[in-house]
């Protein structure tokens, strides 16, 4: 490929940051379309949700033509889900693995979240956690556990267990510093117990559209502060990751920070791209769909545009304080709310499968 027809998504990529898409289907992984996004576009990694399932399930004509076999050989629909997607998910996984040799698990991931009902249950996740893993077999596929208390403590297990893990539905500071902790809880308990801690990879999911639509209404029309609070807040985000020496004696040992990944920007409103362009750094990943990418290829400007004025920053995140408005406990609605859509997108998926 040469200047004249480089994709702009590998400008980011030149940027240190690393592109993820934000979409399943077994046509993309089998028509060539996933292969393509990697090849040409640099694309390094993939996020895979219930609401995904869901839509592959109900628009997907193999899918649907492979129920009748599945109804008869598996009990329960969530073995018969299990069994229709843990194929496609490997094969996924697949096409990923060059990547994740070549960059040593700093790359090449593909994330696939548990049922959601499980969020506030420790053992459960923790179980389901292994379980799924186990049945993918890939050291490249990656477990995603919403950030819950219970999530949260399950987190540090899978990474002790040498699970990667990326933590979802994050959007306050204290859900990102307690996401960041467990973390390094597991992989301290694997020094403890001479393991190693290499090649366990990690993310952090920010709800960066969510959070600027939960804060935009508590704000009124016209306000200056509208459409600026996930900005502001994942700047910060990032300039505390890079600052952090703490890490230092677990990357002694080769371990890999927890990565942030900048998630739903297309909650954002009618122009994602415009968020896309303002979460651009290294060490961080962007997660959008295909629309979103194509969007950008055609005509986004890829610069480092997460280094800028994180002063302004917590200015700005101060003003919306003195108004009222307090970050962690818009967190905390949006980690219920997103529980709760992913739970009705996994509870339609499993009706279909009845």
């Amino acid at each position: 490929m040469n200047l004249a027809t480089l994709s702009r998504l590998n400008a980011v990529a030149d940027l240190g940051q690393q592109v993820w898409l934000d979409q399943f289907s077994a046509e993309l992984i089998h028509s060539g379309e996933l292969a393509s996004w990697i090849a040409d576009d640099g694309v390094a990694g993939m996020n895979v949700t219930a609401s995904m399932f869901y839509n592959a399930l109900r628009s997907g004509s193999s899918y649907r033509a492979a129920l009748p076999a599945l109804r008869l050989a598996h009990a329960d629909p969530q073995t018969r889900f299990e069994a229709l997607v843990l194929p496609e998910l490997q094969a996924a996984c697949d096409l990923f693995a060059p990547l994740h040799a070549a960059t040593r698990a700093g790359a090449g991931l593909v994330s696939v979240a548990l049922a959601p009902r499980l969020a506030h249950d420790r053992e459960a996740t923790v179980a389901a956690a292994r379980r799924l893993w186990a049945a993918l077999d890939r050291p490249n596929a990656m477990i995603a556990i919403p950030a819950t208390e219970a999530g949260i403590a399950a987190l540090e297990q899978a990474i002790f267990d040498g699970i990667n893990v990326n933590a979802t539905l994050v959007a306050g500071p204290r859900q990102l510093a307690a996401v960041r902790a467990a973390h390094r809880r597991g992989l301290a308990r694997r020094l403890q117990a001479k393991l190693s801690v290499q090649r366990i990879a990690s993310v952090s999911s920010m709800s960066v559209g969510p959070l600027d639509v939960a804060a935009n209404a508590l704000l009124p029309e016209g306000a200056a502060l509208r459409g600026r609070t996930a900005i502001a807040a994942a700047r910060l985000a990032w300039r505390d990751a890079r600052e952090d020496s703490q890490f230092a004696v677990f990357a002694a040992f080769g371990a890999r920070p927890q990565t942030l990944l900048w998630g739903a920007t297309a909650a954002s409103g009618p122009d994602p791209l415009a968020y896309m362009e303002q979460l651009i750094g290294p060490d961080s990943i962007q997660c959008a769909t295909a629309p979103t990418l194509l969007v950008f290829r055609e005509r986004g400007a890829a610069r480092l545009s997460l280094a800028d004025d994180a002063g302004g920053a917590e200015a700005l995140l101060a003003q919306l304080a003195r108004k009222g408005i307090d970050l962690d406990t818009l967190a905390d609605d949006l980690l219920a709310a997103g529980l709760a859509r992913f739970d009705q997108a996994h509870s339609n998926l499993l009706a279909m499968l009845e």
